[in-house]
């Protein structure tokens, strides 16, 4: 199994960014996908997750009404379209897969990729 995430780059406060993870491997294209980010010296936190069919949803307080997290099963990659950003939104972003319900624990999760790193210039 593969994640691979793309779209992170420098960008300034209030901008927008994309980010993509494709997703190879995996024996069902209706696997849960999440994303969690790292900002520097802090713990993983959760930022939104999707199911298999993305009938539920699921964002963290901190970015919801700023971030929406979408899926295409044909091309099996999930996006995270994030708006409205901030400073605080600075980190490596990383995706994630499991075989169940959306969760927001990192350690529910079995496959993740290497990350992408967002950087939000005030």
């Amino acid at each position: 199994v593969q994640l691979v995430e793309s779209g992170g780059r420098s960008v300034q406060g209030g901008g927008s960014l994309r980010l993509s993870c494709a997703a190879s491997g995996l024996r069902s294209s209706l696997y849960t996908m999440a994303w969690f980010r790292q900002p520097p010296g802090k713990e993983r936190e959760f930022v939104s997750a999707i199911s298999g069919t993305a009938s539920t949803t699921d964002s963290a307080d901190s970015v919801k009404g700023r971030f929406t997290i979408s899926r295409d099963n044909a091309k099996k990659t999930v996006y995270l379209q994030m708006n409205s950003l901030k400073s605080e939104d600075t980190a490596v972003y990383s995706c994630a897969a499991r075989a169940r319900s959306p969760s927001r624990y990192g350690r529910d999760y079995k496959y993740w990729g290497q990350g992408t790193q967002v950087t939000v210039s005030s």
